[in-house]
């Protein structure tokens, strides 16, 4: 075997450069963070996952914020956690809490301004449907995104917790006439003597059944049943 022949067979091939020109622990905490894709993942965790020192990632996690490939989220259930994201992915409603929340934060005033366009329809219509509520709210256009009925669903659901209105099933007569027998349906309590239809259950009504973080609840977490105001208040209404 010549000396040429010999020299190639033993080269060896030289590791290709990453694309995007990051060392070794900059992509295996990208692809962990790109791994959790739309839930982001806390810092820890990924030190957990890439067995890397906390200089080490915090160094990376630095670098590749610079370079625009992850970006740091509000996360509404642990919000003094830190929480990174890949910058192609947008932050899921179990994480950004939906469109009531900006950064974190409960949107107070957008809620406001559709309680009070909500409490507008029912008083026009004295008793309005969810879909009456829906198809109102649709055409005032006060918001900048498609709303939802699951979206004027919750914010009825927040207003009945609240004593603000209340909810009830249409018996057909009177003021019902129009909206078909069973179908709920929210009003006014405006005291003795007004047809009120047929209040729901005690049990129809625990706050649980129509809480929209329900999947999100555990008995020691941020969002749980000793924590929730809407549960207690429910707990101490005489049925």
């Amino acid at each position: 075997m010549s000396r040429t022949l010999e020299t190639s067979s033993h080269k060896r091939k030289r590791p290709e450069a990453d694309p995007l020109g990051l060392v070794d622990n900059e992509r295996a905490i990208l692809n962990a963070i790109k791994s959790k894709k739309d839930l982001g993942i806390w810092v820890r965790d990924i030190k957990q996952e890439t067995k890397l020192t906390d200089h080490v990632v915090n160094k990376s996690l630095k670098s590749l914020l610079t370079r625009k490939l992850i970006k740091e989220v509000v996360n509404i259930q642990n919000k003094g956690k830190k929480h990174y994201m890949a910058v192609e992915f947008e932050p899921s409603k179990e994480v950004s809490g939906g469109v009531w929340y900006v950064d974190g934060n409960l949107d107070k005033e957008l809620v406001n301004i559709l309680k009070q366009l909500c409490l507008r329809c029912i008083r026009v219509q004295k008793v309005a449907t969810l879909e009456r509520v829906y198809e109102d709210l649709k055409k005032q256009r006060v918001v900048n995104f498609e709303i939802s009925s699951q979206q004027v669903s919750e914010i009825l659901n927040s207003m009945v917790l609240d004593n603000e209105i209340i909810e009830v099933k249409s018996t057909g007569l009177g003021e019902y006439y129009s909206i078909p027998i069973g179908t709920v349906c929210y009003r006014f309590d405006s005291g003795p003597g007004v047809a009120r239809g047929s209040k729901i259950g005690a049990f129809a009504s625990i706050p649980c059944g129509a809480c929209p973080r329900i999947s999100l609840c555990t008995p020691d977490g941020i969002i749980s049943p000793s924590t929730c105001v809407y549960y207690t208040k429910w707990l101490n209404i005489d049925f």
